[in-house]
């Protein structure tokens, strides 16, 4: 990894710079599927499911029985596991409900708040080189608990045209109600236009690479809304001397095995710990069975050296990591002062991997810089807030003449005499 000592805040741009495409370098490509899937639907699909993942298939909709032959294939020890986890995520979402928001804002005049689920999700799951089944308990989870109806799900097939056993598994499990074998860019045109085969949806959740990422995007100008820009996995951590060397090694590696586009990051006030994380990289890499790509993503990667704690903080804010682990004295500092991140990770013995599997909350998180404006995924992801009033004679007789000023003032007549009309006959 590439070290940095002190470097020129006029160079935090380029010293932190994602090693992602722009959304212009693969718009048109991304476009070009949106207008086929438009124009042919199913069999635009198939033909890109046969470009993209090498596989033609007979149908992409799941059936039953390749759910029950799925179940079979997961061992019972991973059951266990996805179960806990499923209680871990399950409690921490639930805990996330909220009651109604009811006031009277003047005598006579009721306003509350409510909040309804959102009736369609398309949750997107990444396969490839790592199917994320864990995604599944992710999305699903939270999306039953908020009582949406349907809950779609798309995965890319593998070269013999199945789903990884553990994302059905974990599909059927959470209360996925359709599961389609279809990824990348096809998949989130399919959601976002509706095909024989693929629901249209209202909202799109999940991860993915960057094609899939600035579907997404796209997909908010044909009126679906999704969750945030989420792309290739990051992860900062800020370290001192009080830091485990290996700790901290294992942590930016775990990351960097996501894929080639991923990037890690070390800020620490201490050069000892950050040759002494270097040489931890270098040896627990000779090890991974994912090490051509966690070298390549490490080649993104950056260990930089600042002179205090404040300087690492703004630069951090900066930055705005999607995953961020705290291993630092001054753990208090940097907990109040983070302002940009997707998901924090405090003290030596809280990996980041705690979050992307079982301690119950969720690691569907925004990248790329966007953790200055977007949460990660919550219960109230999959929900809307929905607004009542009801106001009696009383109310409209005490803010009626406010009404019929600021309507005048605004030139609106008729909004004046919806209110006058009703006063003429209450006096």
């Amino acid at each position: 990894m590439q070290i940095s000592k002190n470097p020129n805040r006029s160079n935090w741009e380029t010293l932190l710079k994602r090693p992602t495409q722009t959304v212009n370098d693969i718009e048109d490509i991304v476009e070009k599927v949106f207008r086929e899937v438009v124009e042919s639907g199913d069999q635009a699909i198939e033909k890109y499911t046969q470009k993209f993942d090498g596989v033609a298939l007979e149908t992409t909709v799941v059936s039953e029985s390749e759910i029950s032959t799925a179940v079979e294939n997961v061992s019972e020890d991973l059951k266990k596991a996805i179960s806990r986890a499923k209680s871990n995520i399950e409690t921490f979402h639930a805990a996330q409900k909220t009651e109604s928001v009811q006031v009277e804002t003047t005598p006579g005049v009721f306003c509350w708040q409510e909040k309804r689920p959102i009736e369609k999700v398309g949750l997107y799951i990444p396969g490839g080189t790592a199917p994320l089944f864990s995604t599944v308990l992710m999305l699903a989870i939270p999306a039953k608990i908020a009582g949406c109806k349907e809950i779609v799900l798309c995965s890319p097939p593998n070269k013999l045209g199945t789903l990884a056993p553990e994302i059905l598994y974990a599909a059927q499990l959470c209360g996925v109600t359709k599961i389609i074998k279809v990824g990348g860019i096809q998949a989130i045109a399919g959601l976002t236009f509706g095909t024989k085969t693929i629901p249209q949806v209202y909202k799109i959740f999940g991860p993915g690479n960057q094609f899939v990422t600035v579907a997404k995007q796209l997909a908010t100008k044909h009126g679906v809304a999704i969750d945030m820009p989420a792309g290739p996995s990051e992860l900062l951590v800020v370290a001192d001397d009080s830091a485990n060397p290996a700790y901290v090694a294992s942590d930016l590696l775990s990351q960097a095995e996501h894929g080639t586009d991923s990037q890690v990051i070390l800020v620490s006030t201490s050069m000892e710990l950050i040759n002494a994380v270097s040489d931890e990289i270098e040896a627990q890499l000779e090890i991974l069975p994912r090490k051509a790509i966690a070298e390549k993503a490490i080649a993104n990667s950056r260990l930089i050296f600042v002179e205090n704690d404040t300087i690492a903080l703004e630069m951090i804010n900066e930055y705005g990591p999607e995953h961020f682990i705290i291993c630092a004295e001054k753990e208090d500092f940097y907990v109040s002062g983070i302002m940009n991140a997707g998901s924090v990770f405090i003290g030596n013995y809280t990996p980041e991997s705690a979050g992307d599997y079982a301690s119950g909350t969720n690691h569907t998180l925004p990248t790329n810089g966007f953790t200055k404006a977007y949460s990660g995924v919550n219960l109230d992801s999959f929900m809307k807030q929905m607004t009542f009033q009801k106001i009696t004679s009383e109310g409209l007789l005490n803010i009626g003449e406010t009404i019929e000023n600021m309507a005048a003032a605004e030139g609106l007549q008729a909004h004046k005499n919806a209110v006058s009309i009703r006063l003429k006959d209450l006096k």
